[in-house]
């Protein structure tokens, strides 16, 4: 099963852009230690993303990423989704829809890993694949004690190091990969971008909440 999601996860990713020839050339393995460091001196992200869903229909929006513990996915029409994870809870939204948001613990979805305030991918209990396919470095890690809640791939370019996407695995086989473009670090986000509460507020009217 392993085998199949890693060969899945190099198809749905060969989409993910490199700039030139040359650049795919200057490429290298980057180590657990150097990816564990570059995680956790990330701080905010603002990005657009491609998203492949587990049926492979296609889905595209933005992006705000602001560790530890906060993400916002905006998706664009027609899909008008709104995915976001703020005090370990994860919510999805509808837009569509008057009905409250389904929400999850952060650490029973596979998104804890870049999330987390520390991350140690030199843990071989967590780490079930660590490699690299001439353009991109891999890692995939899972909750070891909870392998039930799925696993995520992090796929990563070294020149300079940056995070260019990743698929997650759920308990059944399913996956959905999602690509990274246009990366901007540092950026100022507010955090009401995160407020679930606040989201709520203003998307479910208050006699469906």
């Amino acid at each position: 099963m392993k085998r199949r999601s890693l060969l899945i996860a190099a198809s749905l990713l060969a989409a993910l852009p490199l700039a030139t020839l040359a650049q795919e050339r200057e490429q290298r393995e980057l180590s657990l230690e150097e990816l564990s460091a570059y995680l956790n001196d990330l701080g905010s992200v603002e990005t657009s993303f491609t998203q492949v869903n587990w049926d492979n229909s296609i889905s595209t929006g933005l992006l705000w990423l602001k560790r530890p513990g906060r993400i916002r996915l905006e998706y664009d029409e027609p899909d008008a989704g709104l995915m976001m994870a703020f005090g370990g809870s994860l919510a999805i939204f509808d837009k569509k829809s008057n009905q409250p948001p389904e929400r999850y613990p952060v650490r029973r979805t596979p998104l804890w890993l870049l999330l987390e305030r520390n991350v140690d991918l030199t843990d071989q209990k967590m780490v079930v694949g660590h490699g690299f396919d001439g353009s991109h470095t891999y890692v995939e890690a899972m909750d070891p004690k909870r392998p039930e809640y799925g696993s995520i791939q992090l796929r990563f370019t070294s020149n300079p190091t940056t995070l260019k996407g990743w698929v997650t695995f759920d308990a059944h086989g399913g996956n959905t990969m999602v690509a990274l473009d246009d990366f901007n670090e540092d950026v100022e986000i507010d955090n009401q971008m995160f407020n679930i509460s606040k989201m709520i507020d203003e998307l479910v009217p208050e006699e469906d909440r």
